[in-house]
Parts: structure tokens; C-alpha cells; sequence
């Protein structure tokens, strides 16, 4: 007997997104709530339990420690704004197609439409949706709820109306739906917001419930997609079993079949599939691997994508047949409508014209211009089509990276997301991975500096399923190449530039200056004695240097950063000046006396015997570290950069300092006699000597 699994079974990527966000948020090992069960699914919601994972079912309930995740099936505007404001932790999961619903009806219920929604009114996602209504709005379930509302008077075509569906509703439902509101309302606005995935998914599982004699569908009984699933192959397969786990299996249920096909919900975890599968081959035909494989690999790719571009990747394959060209007969803020002939008038929304969510379609496009699109849907009946030009754009932007491929010329984009193992970019509308080690020079630059910034970028493999890869270091080499020759063409010493710290060592700091790293040693970058080169700059930093040594024949340059202006003794000689008194602080003693902080970087010695006006055995039965004391300034050796201090002086109210400093043999390593002082010559060689011990 033949088993026949669904290739849409399983995790539809919204699904998918929401249940990663909660192993990552385990993963770091933050605590995590989610508000009502995470997905309908029973097993999986068990597992998370176990985790320590908690279904909370107000916000009421959440502790201060614990992060919020609100599932995929989305919440209200007003709890949304609630728990923004109240300063919880939250992580939004709400899958993107019931995000761009929410967008849809608080736009047009905000201008006064009354909104239609088909679905169950008793489900989380329409209960979110109706809450991002700012007007009006009513909850249909079928065809029969429009004409009731018709024949009561609540709708007509005089009102201003829109009509969109739950993401998972039933796709037949769906269409007698819009048939009878486009009979009765000829001017509504119809929005198709039924997943694509489950579309696509029902639409499967109605094709295979006519070819199999047998149909099992997997899921939660509490999963809505599960339940349409259910009924469409119940509609055209009697033999129609739902299951939650392969636990639940009868084998007996399948015999005289010959063949049986397997569907799964959106939220239905793939081990549960494989389980169902297993166990049923071990008394059928085994059921082909390289299906699960595939659908594996699939979900991978979603796993590596963004929440937007796993949007992308869940619509339909586009072909070369959809290409058309329509002529612009009316446009406003929100749709673009088109003549493509035929007969047939075509509407492009403003999420199908562009991949920018703030597109201005007013301004971009005017009456009587041609574009080009791609069909998406086609309603035959009333002559309309639905229809993308990003989409075409983005089949365009294909072949040009393609050639891009085969020609090496170099592509710009912008750098969307930041994802794991390198960075996203769009260019015309295409999707092109870059790995992080092709994503910038060296591998300790930070990724997330690239987001919203316009890059250089060459395609370097183009892969399956329109996967592209590019390399923005093999553009930055090159420039860096260019911008080197051209500063080595020019460079001399004493060359000012503005540059730019790249990275610190623990003798110095490399400077980009252009296209060229230079060293500015850890000498070179402060008057004053400096542990390390993080005292005076930091990596990023924009500084100014001057060339100081160029060896061309190793390419290494020496560069400068302090200034003569910012020198010490350059300071010290343009304010003091000799027999001037200064205010100064002690830092260091010695034997022959003690050093004073004239000003950062400039010490003067008091000698010993200039200390007091008295013998003095030794400088700390006078002075202590740190305290301040008024000296004056005795002696300045220019040359060699030495000061002398005397507190001595303006202690004495005899004879002047210049008549006792007049002893030119006295030791230094003697304390000379009360009423002596040494000379001026003496002080200074003392310095000198207290510099070397330094």
C-alpha cells in the first residue's frame, strides 16, 4: 500500500519563528511565558512545560523576571499597547501575514470603512484582529452571514466597506464569500489575507483526498488550520481520520486500501510527522525519505531567513508566463489599478508595488504610465486580476545578478538584518547572503554597524532555489588596495591626516590614515608616562597625526599624535618664570628632599636644605605626599628640563635667598646647615640626580 505525505505537512515558517523564539529565549536561559498555548498543539506545548516554559493567560500573570511571547496568532492593539506601556518583557511572534491584517484594517477603519472579517469569532487571531479596528467591524463565518447582512441593511454597496479573511479560514468559504459580497457590494474592497501556506496546504490535501482511498490528518484538535484540513479531505475522502500522535493510530482503519495520504496542520511538529509515518510503514509501503528530507531542508532555509523574507519565501513560485505590461488608468494611497487587456483590469496594493512599507503611490506612479507586473491571481468571472511589480522587479534583479555572477562586476544593496552567520542584503528587490567572513576586512569588526548601510558587493556563487551569495570584503580589499598605492604615491614626512584608531597593542595604537595603517608608539602618544595606549585613545576614535619615520622598502609608518603646544615645559615656560611663587603639591620624597607637582607633567625638587628655615633631618618630618605648599621658583635649567623649588625662602625674613645660595661645594647628599643654603648649581644637580633615580 502507498503513503503518500503532503509536502506543505508541518510547521508553516509564522509557526515556525514563534516555537524558535521560545528555545532561543531557553536557549540563553531567560524565563519565558507565552500568553495562551504557544501553538495548538498539545505535545509540543507539554514539552515546553517541562522546560519551564508557562501558558499564561493574562498579562496579570507574568512574573517581573519573565519575558512575554506573544504568539503567532497576534493580540489586540489595545493589550498590545498595555504591555508596551506597563514595561513588561515581550517578544512578539505574531506571524507577519496576521501582522500586515492588522496593518490593513486599522488604516482603512481609521478613514471610516466598516470592516468585514471571515473567520471563527471565538479564535485568538480574529479576536486580535478585530481589536486593531478602529471603527466598525463585523465577523462573518460564510456565504449565508453576507446576504443576511445585505437583507438587514447593515452592509450595502453605499457604504464604504473592506472584507478580509483569517489567515487559516477555509479557502472555498473564502471565494463564495467574496462572490457574494462583490454581488451585493460592488464597491468593496476585497483583501485576500488567507495564508498562502494554508492555501496552498488545503489545496493539497484536497487533491490528494481524490486520489487516495484513505486520508490522515495530523494536528491538534484545538488547531483551527488542523480542523479545515480535516473537513476538506473529509469532503471528497470518507475514510478521513484525525490524529494527534501516532499513538492514536488503528491500523485496522486501513484495510482494502490500496493507497493513503497524509496531511499535517501548520502547527504540527515535524518528529510528531515522522512518528505517524514510521509507524504506519511498519504495515504499508514505507513512505519515500526524500520527502522528509526535503521538507527538512526547507524549514532549515526558513530557520536562517528573516521574518520577512520567510514571508517571501512561503508565496508561490513566480514564471516567465505572469509577465505583463498594464497601463496606469487611476491610482491612490493604497492601490495602483491597471489596464493589462484582455479585457481585464488588474489592482496592484501597495505591499505588492513596493518592498518599502512607507511608498508614497502617488507620487511614484501617474495615469497613463507603463508598468510592469507579474499576475497572481486572475477571477475570470469578474475580469480582475491581483498583480505584483515587486515581484517582477525582483525576477529582473535575478538576471541582473546572475550576470553580475558571470561578469564580476561589483553590485550596491543595503544591508537589511543581521542574521546568524553573516548579513542580509537587497538589491533590486533580490535577497543576497553575505557570510560574515565576506561581510567586512577583518573578522573582529561588528556585523551589526553594517544594518540599513548601503555596500559594495560582488555575487561569488549563485545557488538552488534562487540563492545568491555575495562578498563585500573582496570590494573593501580592493579599494584598500587603491587607497594604499595612492597615499604610498604621495606620503612624506610631516604629513598631517585624520585618521582613525583601528586597533591598541600594548606598546602602541594602529591608525587607519587612508588605505594605510601607521603605529603611533605609546611614547608618541602623551607628554606624560602612560601604562597603556587605552589611556589617551580608544578603538574607533577619529584622531589627528603626523608622519614621523617612513621606511618604504618594509611599507611601515611611524606616526605622531602629542603636540608641542600640549607639551609640559612648553606650558610651564610660557606661564612661570624664575622667583616665581607657585602653589604645588608634594608626590614623592627622596633623602635629599622632595618632589613637587608644579603642573601635569612638570616636577620641581625642594631640596633638602630649602625645605625649612631650620636643619631638617630628613623631608617627611616637614612635608607629607599629597599636601600643598607654596614655593618659589629658584633655579630653571632650559636645556635639560629641571626646576627648583624653595619653601625656605619665603619662610626667612633676613637676608634673601640669592645672598644664602652662594655655597657651591656643599654635598648634595648632605643637608646643608640652618643658616646655609646650597647654590642654585647644587639644587639643580640634586634634580638631575633625583631624575635618574626616577
Amino acid at each position: 500500500m502507498k503513503i503518500t505525505l503532503a509536502k506543505t505537512a508541518g510547521f508553516c515558517f509564522g509557526v515556525n519563528r514563534a516555537v524558535q523564539m521560545v528555545y532561543d529565549l531557553i536557549a540563553e536561559n531567560k524565563k519565558a511565558c507565552t500568553l495562551g498555548p504557544i501553538i495548538h498543539n498539545p505535545q509540543l506545548v507539554e514539552e515546553l512545560e517541562k522546560k519551564s516554559v508557562r501558558a499564561v493567560s493574562s498579562p496579570d500573570e507574568v512574573a517581573d523576571d519573565e519575558i512575554l511571547v506573544i504568539r503567532s496568532h497576534g493580540i489586540t492593539k489595545k493589550l498590545y499597547d498595555e504591555l508596551t506601556q506597563s514595561g513588561k518583557q515581550i517578544a512578539d511572534a505574531t506571524c507577519p501575514f496576521v501582522a500586515k491584517i492588522h496593518k490593513i484594517v486599522n488604516e482603512h477603519s481609521k478613514k471610516g470603512s466598516t470592516v468585514l472579517i471571515a473567520g471563527d469569532a471565538k479564535h485568538q487571531e480574529v479576536i486580535g484582529i478585530a481589536g486593531h479596528c478602529e471603527g466598525e467591524y463585523i465577523i462573518v463565518s460564510n456565504e449565508a452571514d453576507i446576504d443576511e447582512l445585505y437583507n438587514s441593511g447593515k452592509i450595502s454597496s453605499e457604504k464604504d466597506l473592506i472584507m478580509v479573511s483569517q489567515t487559516t479560514f477555509n479557502a472555498q468559504i473564502w471565494e463564495k464569500c467574496q462572490k457574494n459580497l462583490k454581488k451585493v457590494c460592488t464597491n468593496a474592497k476585497v483583501f485576500d489575507t488567507i495564508c498562502n501556506a494554508t492555501s496552498m496546504r488545503q489545496q493539497e490535501a484536497a487533491e490528494l483526498s481524490l486520489i487516495n482511498d484513505a486520508m490522515v490528518v495530523i494536528g491538534g484538535r484545538g488547531s483551527s488550520n488542523t480542523a479545515k484540513l480535516f473537513d476538506v479531505c473529509k469532503a471528497s475522502c470518507d475514510k478521513t481520520y484525525l490524529i494527534e500522535t501516532a499513538k492514536e493510530l488503528d491500523m485496522s482503519l486501513f484495510d482494502g486500501c490500496e493507497s493513503v495520504g497524509v496531511v499535517a496542520g501548520a502547527s504540527t511538529p515535524a518528529g510528531i510527522i515522522k512518528e505517524v509515518i514510521y509507524t504506519m510503514s511498519e504495515n504499508l509501503q514505507p513512505v519515500d525519505e526524500q520527502i522528509m528530507e526535503e521538507k527538512e531542508t526547507v524549514q532549515k532555509s526558513f530557520e536562517e531567513m528573516t521574518d520577512e523574507e520567510a514571508f517571501e519565501a512561503s508565496l508561490s513560485g513566480l514564471t516567465g508566463d505572469q509577465r505583463v505590461e498594464g497601463t496606469v488608468v487611476a491610482v491612490n494611497a493604497t492601490e495602483v489599478t491597471v489596464d493589462i487587456g484582455r479585457g481585464v483590469t488588474g489592482y496592484v496594493s501597495a505591499a505588492e508595488f513596493s518592498s518599502d512599507p512607507d511608498v508614497d503611490l502617488l507620487s511614484e506612479v501617474k495615469v497613463d504610465d507603463k508598468i510592469n507586473l507579474i499576475i497572481m491571481k486572475i477571477n475570470d468571472q469578474e475580469g480582475t486580476a491581483m498583480l505584483s511589480k515587486r515581484r517582477f522587479d525582483a525576477i529582473a534583479g535575478w538576471d541582473n545578478i546572475v550576470a553580475a555572477k558571470d561578469s564580476g562586476e561589483i553590485v550596491t544593496g543595503f544591508v537589511k538584518d543581521i542574521i546568524k552567520g553573516g548579513v542580509v542584503v537587497y538589491t533590486n528587490n533580490v535577497r543576497v547572503f553575505i557570510p560574515a567572513s565576506q561581510a567586512t576586512l577583518s573578522r573582529n569588526e561588528s556585523l551589526e554597524e553594517l544594518k540599513g548601510k548601503e555596500v559594495s558587493f560582488r555575487i561569488i556563487e549563485i545557488g538552488r532555489g534562487r540563492r545568491a551569495v555575495g562578498s563585500i570584503r573582496s570590494v573593501l580589499l580592493e579599494e584598500r588596495k587603491a587607497a594604499e598605492d595612492k597615499v604610498w604615491e604621495n606620503i612624506a614626512v610631516g604629513d598631517k591626516f585624520t585618521g582613525t584608531v583601528k586597533s591598541l597593542t600594548s606598546y602602541g595604537a594602529f591608525v587607519d590614515i587612508g588605505g594605510v595603517d601607521g603605529m603611533v608608539h605609546i611614547s608618541e602618544l602623551s607628554w606624560q608616562r602612560i601604562k597603556n595606549p587605552s589611556e589617551v585613545v580608544l578603538v574607533g576614535d577619529t584622531v589627528e597625526v603626523y608622519v614621523k619615520a617612513i621606511d618604504a622598502e618594509k611599507r611601515k609608518i611611524s606616526l605622531g599624535y602629542k603636540k608641542e603646544e600640549d607639551n609640559p615645559w612648553t606650558i610651564f615656560m610660557n606661564t612661570y618664570k624664575l622667583e616665581d611663587v607657585v602653589k604645588v603639591t608634594i608626590v614623592s620624597m627622596t633623602t635629599y628632599g622632595a618632589f613637587a607637582r608644579i603642573l601635569p607633567g612638570v616636577d620641581g625638587l625642594v631640596h633638602i636644605s630649602q625645605i625649612a628655615n631650620k636643619h631638617v633631618a630628613k623631608p617627611q618630618d616637614e612635608l607629607s605626599i599629597g599636601q600643598e605648599v607654596e614655593a618659589k621658583i629658584i633655579a630653571i635649567d632650559e636645556e635639560k628640563k629641571r626646576v627648583s623649588l624653595s619653601i625656605r625662602v619665603l619662610l626667612e625674613d633676613a637676608a634673601p635667598v640669592e645672598e644664602e645660595a652662594v655655597v657651591e661645594e656643599a654635598p648634595a647628599e648632605e643637608a646643608a646647615p640652618a643658616e646655609e643654603a646650597p647654590a642654585v648649581e647644587e639644587v639643580v644637580e640634586a634634580t638631575e640626580e633625583a631624575a635618574a633615580e626616577e
